[in-house]
């Protein structure tokens, strides 16, 4: 299953084609140096998942300086806490999370296993309902879509990625500019009708495993159809809810 319920805009990523590759660097590599975004296709596609957690922790550290974090001992904080309780390492993947202070309806996952909610969206759902979303982007890591989608995020990136050279783990170093494009995308990425379904899949049966009532990803799902229609998805990286829940109410 998968939960993608992305960022602030949501909006399409196209992919670009390369020829390069990246890779580690070894002693005294250069890790300034730069290559065009047109030549990072191929070096995402080849990125060790060493690379892809280094890069992941660069990525979601830039976009916690750009948004404000609810103070540690707020009440979003607090709950979440308690909501994410048990689910600190889930199916191998050691997961991070926190709130935006930001009122739009939203979250998103890197795929270093780091899980960002919207404050807004707390506001408007259930701790059932919450889980759902949370359990939704936790099966995006789990499946591999966030780490798909990082990867079309950093080929497509406007910005000049860093270059290294072979011979080390570790991944190329990118400006702070660089890293809030890339960080941007990832937020829009979006994800197809299949990896939204496995996501919703993923996430009921990890509530059920852990005795949460999985229902509450219907009424979720009928809040957004509500408060935003189902003409089209309430993210555009999302199909509509109203159609996605119809579909969790005849499977449960």
């Amino acid at each position: 299953m998968q939960l993608p319920f992305l960022g602030r805009k949501t909006s399409c990523i196209l992919g670009l084609t390369a020829a390069l590759a990246v890779s580690g660097c070894q002693s005294g590599a250069d890790l300034g140096g730069l290559m065009s975004a047109g030549s990072s296709f191929a070096g995402a596609a080849t990125m060790t998942d060493e690379q892809m957690q280094q890069l992941g922790d660069q990525t979601i550290a830039q976009l916690d300086t750009e948004n404000q974090l609810v103070a540690a001992d707020s009440e979003y904080a607090e709950r979440l806490a308690e909501l994410t309780q048990g689910w600190e390492v889930v199916d191998g993947h050691t997961l991070d999370y926190n709130v935006y202070q930001l009122s739009e309806i939203n979250a998103f996952a890197v795929p270093n296993g780091s899980i960002r909610l919207y404050s807004g969206l707390m506001d408007e759902m259930t701790d059932d309902e919450v889980r759902y979303v949370i359990a939704h982007e936790i099966g995006h890591v789990a499946l591999g879509h966030s780490k798909r989608a990082f990867q079309v995020a950093y080929a497509a990136s406007a910005a000049r990625e860093a270059a290294a050279s072979s011979g080390s783990t570790t991944a190329a170093a990118l400006s702070t500019s660089e890293l809030g494009d890339l960080g941007e995308k990832l937020i829009n990425a979006q994800f197809s009708q299949r990896q939204e379904n496995e996501a919703d899949d993923y996430a009921i049966e990890l509530m059920q495993r852990h005795d949460f009532d999985a229902e509450a990803s219907i009424t979720a799902l009928r809040k957004l159809e509500e408060k935003y229609g189902n003409s089209r998805s309430v993210f555009s990286s999302h199909p509509a809810a109203g159609d996605r829940a119809d579909r969790l109410e005849a499977a449960l």
